[in-house]
């Protein structure tokens, strides 16, 4: 189980994959899970969230794909570890 803490405010930094929820499809090399990987979350409708580690002193932006609520939310949110942390830094993924 991973911890993640969302970052709210992010969405206008647009990157060359369209959506956040394609920059994490380009750079995960995994398929969009069927939900919210958020457990206990049966949401289907997923989008691109900007996230950080809970509980950790890495303060990098990552995403990861969440349901729009979970993208609102403030508290720390726990996820599977199957699901991979793509960096939200372009210069490192779609800017290379």
């Amino acid at each position: 189980m991973a911890i993640i803490t969302n970052i709210n405010g992010t969405s206008v930094k647009n990157c060359k994959c369209g959506t956040w929820l394609n920059h994490w499809k380009n750079f995960s090399r995994q398929k969009a899970p069927f939900q919210c990987p958020v457990f206990g979350c049966l949401n289907k409708e997923l989008v691109g969230a900007h996230v950080q580690k809970g509980n950790s002193t890495d303060r990098k932006w990552y995403i990861v794909p969440l349901c729009q609520e979970h993208n609102q939310s403030n508290k720390d949110l726990f996820i599977s570890d199957q699901v991979e942390l793509v960096s939200a830094d372009k210069r490192l993924t779609c800017d290379k």
